[in-house]
């Protein structure tokens, strides 16, 4: 079979998808321990009440329940909303990619800010829908203004990411409102909150408490970061029941396991401590950020679990002086983001970002 009969099977749109790139494995150094800060993912180690979830009896032959529906009745409960309005996925990365497949198609138009979280990218262009990436503005926030300009009659989505993965800025309540008044009502707004734990601005908007007052809103969320759960892959989405019956109709039945819906209930009854570790979190986050700020690094404002260096081309060059230390860090070729992990990860990394500066403060420097 030649390559061009395999590829006349698959619709144009396939050519324009990229593939996702997930973070690296730290490279093995003698006499180091190897730290993987590449992923966003939780350091600390699994909530014991958690552990002893996943010890609870199951049949392996038998189907999870499809709706989840005594983890969405934990939901509803702490989120204060009715479970006709939550819908959970495996991952926010399925809640995105159903939201795509049921706004979008060939001569629609979906708006989204760049560089942000890279799925944004690859589920819209699955869909032949015409993409619109909006630049970040020069401190690394969403152009809101810009992005509300390129709203057009074709625009049927909109993501927005708070805080920002990878830059790491949150949007403000204020800027979100002053958005939305700008989103015409059939334009569906997406508002990707999978590091809302970690935020620390005052000012920072919350999705919950705006969803019931837009009416094209839906919020998605995660149990992969705060929770420590990314390996059991459990997200939820937030909105009209309209909205969430239509996010339903593309989901993988069955997609989350009984595992799964077990680990995020036992999470759920233990919340405090969940926030209690991603303030945690948070602190050191902040130390990290100040740390690198008296150094000399202009580093954009951090409200998730992640730093973010815009080394533009010297991304690479960091990041191979990363690995030479045991560090994985996440280049994306403009930048590179460093998620905060264990404390002698975040203290050699600091030696790492010292040496590095020295070598290119001019550049490094530059606001």
């Amino acid at each position: 079979m030649t390559q061009q009969t395999v590829a006349s099977f698959f619709r144009p749109a396939v050519d324009a998808v990229p593939n996702y790139k997930p973070g690296k494995q730290p490279a093995v150094a003698p006499g180091m321990t190897a730290y993987k800060l590449s992923s966003n993912e939780h350091y600390l180690p699994p909530l014991p009440a958690v552990v002893k979830a996943l010890t609870k009896p199951m049949t392996p032959s038998s189907y999870p329940d499809p709706a989840a529906s005594a983890l969405t009745a934990e939901l509803a409960m702490y989120l204060g909303v009715g479970s006709e309005h939550i819908t959970v996925g495996a991952g926010g990365s399925e809640m995105l990619s159903a939201l795509a497949h049921v706004t979008l198609e060939a001569g629609c138009e979906v708006v989204y800010p760049s560089p942000s979280f890279e799925l944004y990218e690859q589920v819209t262009a699955l869909t032949g829908a015409v993409q619109r990436p909006i630049p970040l503005t020069p401190d690394y926030r969403h152009d809101l203004p810009a992005m509300a300009e390129a709203i057009t009659d074709h625009t049927r989505l909109v993501l927005l990411c708070s805080p920002n993965n990878p830059t790491g800025p949150a949007i403000t309540a204020h800027e979100f409102e002053s958005f939305m008044a700008a989103v015409p009502p059939n334009v569906l707004v997406a508002l990707d909150e999978a590091y809302w734990e970690f935020m620390t601005n005052p000012d920072a908007v919350n999705g919950l408490d705006m969803v019931n007052n837009y009416p094209n809103l839906v919020l998605i969320r995660t149990f992969s970061k705060a929770h420590g759960l990314a390996g059991f892959r459990i997200g939820y989405a937030v909105g009209q029941p309209e909205i969430i019956s239509a996010i339903g109709k593309a989901q993988i039945p069955f997609g989350v396991t009984q595992p799964s819906q077990n680990a995020a209930i036992a999470s759920l009854h233990h919340i405090d401590q969940v926030l209690e570790r991603a303030r945690a979190i948070a602190v050191a986050r902040d130390k990290f950020v100040t740390a690198l700020r008296a150094q000399g690094w202009q580093v954009p404002e951090a409200q998730a679990n992640f730093v973010w260096l815009p080394l533009g081309e010297l991304s690479t060059e960091f990041e191979n002086a990363c690995v030479a230390q045991a560090l994985a860090v996440r280049n994306l070729g403009h930048g590179v983001r460093i998620s905060i992990g264990e404390p002698a990860a975040m203290q050699r990394i600091l030696e790492v970002t010292a040496k590095f500066i020295t070598r290119h403060s001019t550049i490094c420097t530059k606001p």
